[in-house]
Order: structure tokens, then C-alpha cells, then sequence
């Protein structure tokens, strides 16, 4: 790797460590603070969630397209525009948490205790993915492609487990939105 490259990846690793930290800050901050708006953010879950699913069958595209096609181009187009849908459903999940009450799950029996495994699965693992995330983005477009393949081995199962569960808690939890 040149110096110019590891430069670079110094910089956008810095990026990504602040950018992670900011978002984890963000999510703690959202649920004690609330924003008095006259605005409805009552739309969003449906509407992040949705991002989320498109995420899971663009990091399936993405995943087929490099290992069954070995389209580097495509592959790339297609990870990025993953990595787009995730911040805009973070954008939308923050705005709407900032602005809007927690909703709590109102169902009984056995969905109750399999919703707070997915939940609180999907909390711890979304937390620690993001970082890891960028740092596989970064390796990628530093050129480091043996370095971005190690990492994204492990990274993309988790981050494929965090944009599926994030859709099913919304639809667990969907009858008890007011």
C-alpha cells in the first residue's frame, strides 16, 4: 500500500470512528430527549423500515454479484448505494425517536419473549456493526481488497442479520403503534 493510500485510510477511519460515535451518542441522547414539533414523523417507521429491507436485498445482490459473477464495478455500485439506504433509514429512525414517544410492545404469550430476543439482538448488534461497516467501505475503496474481504466476511452476515430484524421488530411491533 502506498503512502498516499495509507493516508487516506488513516483520515476515513478517523471519519469513521467520529461518524460511529455521534450515531451511538445520537441514539442514547433520543431516549431521554424529545423535540416539541407540530410536525407527524408518524410515517417514518414504515418508511425506515422499508430502507432497511431494501438494504438486506441490496447486500444479497452485492454479495452475489461478487462472488458468483466476480463484478467488481457492480459490486461497488451496489455496496455504496447499501450504504446510503442504511444512513438514510438512520436519519429517518433518529428524527423520528427524537420527535416521537416509545412505542411499547402490547402483545402477550410467546411472540413476546422472541420480540425482545430479535429486539435486543438487533440493538446490540446494529451498535457494534457500524463501525465495521465503514472500515470494510474504507478498505474497499483504499484498494485494500484482501484486508476488505477478511473483514467483510464476518461484517456482512451480522449487518444482513441487523437490516432483516429491524423490518421484523417494526412488523412485531406495528399493532401497537397508536
Amino acid at each position: 500500500m502506498t503512502t498516499e493510500a495509507r493516508v487516506r485510510e488513516k483520515k476515513l477511519n478517523r471519519w469513521a470512528w467520529v461518524v460511529s460515535l455521534l450515531v451511538f451518542l445520537m441514539v442514547i441522547l433520543m431516549r431521554q430527549y424529545k423535540i416539541e414539533t407540530a410536525f407527524d414523523f408518524s410515517f417514518l417507521p414504515p418508511l425506515y423500515s422499508l430502507l432497511n429491507t431494501i438494504t438486506f436485498f441490496l447486500l444479497i445482490f452485492g454479495y452475489v454479484t461478487i462472488r458468483m459473477r466476480r463484478d467488481m464495478i457492480l459490486h461497488r455500485k451496489i455496496m455504496t448505494t447499501a450504504i446510503v439506504t442504511s444512513a438514510c433509514f438512520l436519519l429517518g429512525y433518529v428524527v423520528y425517536h427524537f420527535t416521537s414517544e416509545e412505542t411499547s410492545f402490547c402483545r402477550e404469550g410467546l411472540i413476546r419473549p422472541i420480540y425482545f430476543f430479535i429486539l435486543i439482538s438487533h440493538i446490540i448488534l446494529a451498535a457494534l456493526i457500524l463501525p465495521f461497516i465503514l472500515f470494510t467501505y474504507i478498505r474497499a475503496i483504499t484498494g485494500q481488497f484482501a484486508r476488505h474481504k477478511a473483514i467483510a466476511k464476518w461484517v456482512f452476515p451480522v449487518w444482513l442479520y441487523v437490516s432483516l430484524s429491524g423490518p421484523v421488530v417494526y412488523l412485531l411491533l406495528k399493532p401497537c403503534y397508536s
